[in-house]
């Protein structure tokens, strides 16, 4: 099985990459994401694989994280209807951390902004990986806590409350939620909602 390859990009297609090491010319399937991070043609790349041996075929599917790749991983074998090509829609359309929290918070729409992922495959994703994500939440770990409080409706009242009314002015909920989650630590857990709305409108302010 090969789970990572290290050599030189020679093409970049629509859904694929080559990538030559020593010689021999791999082809890895790749949300459109990672293959935005690669460079142009000449230029080092690694990428995380994931091996599909079948009777037919070897395919490979490359990631510019382990990360991507264990939701790659996640959402075909815990949500039913997804499969590869599903699985690399929804990550070219959102980071490993959008995904996480997009799940917590319970944000239908956001996940089926993918292409071909319709509101009842969405729908199952975030019920079927809402006691996964945090896990594999990556630079949201911080906050992902929160955002599943507000996702299952028993977050505070002022936290809830600050968040809406960030949401009011226009914001989406994950970052209404990430400037209220930093409210919370410089203010403590006892403030009241204007305090959050205050200081939450100062920290998206910078």
């Amino acid at each position: 099985m090969i789970g990572k390859l290290k050599g030189i990009v020679e093409e970049i297609g629509e859904d694929h990459c080559i990538i030559d090491v020593g010689g021999v010319g791999y082809v890895a399937h790749c949300s459109a994401r990672t293959l935005s991070s690669l460079g142009r043609a000449g230029e080092a790349a690694t990428l995380f694989i994931e091996t599909y041996v079948r009777e037919d075929m070897i395919r490979l599917y490359g990631f510019q994280s382990a990360l991507e790749r264990e939701w790659f991983r996640l959402l075909q074998n815990n949500v039913q209807g997804v499969g590869a090509k599903v699985a690399l829609a929804v990550l070219s359309t959102l980071t490993p951390a959008e995904l996480a929290n997009a799940i917590a918070l319970r944000d239908i729409a956001m996940v089926a902004r993918a292409p071909g992922v319709g509101k009842k495959v969405a729908e199952r994703i975030v019920t079927e990986l809402k006691s996964k994500a945090p896990a594999f939440a990556g630079e949201a770990t911080g906050t992902i806590g929160l955002k599943q409080e507000l996702g299952e409706g028993v977050a505070s009242a002022p936290v809830s409350d600050a968040v809406s009314a960030l949401a009011n002015l226009g914001y989406s909920r994950d970052i209404a939620a990430n400037a209220v989650a930093a409210a919370l630590k410089s203010a403590g857990e006892g403030a009241d909602a204007g305090t959050l709305i205050r200081l939450g409108l100062r920290e998206l302010a910078r």
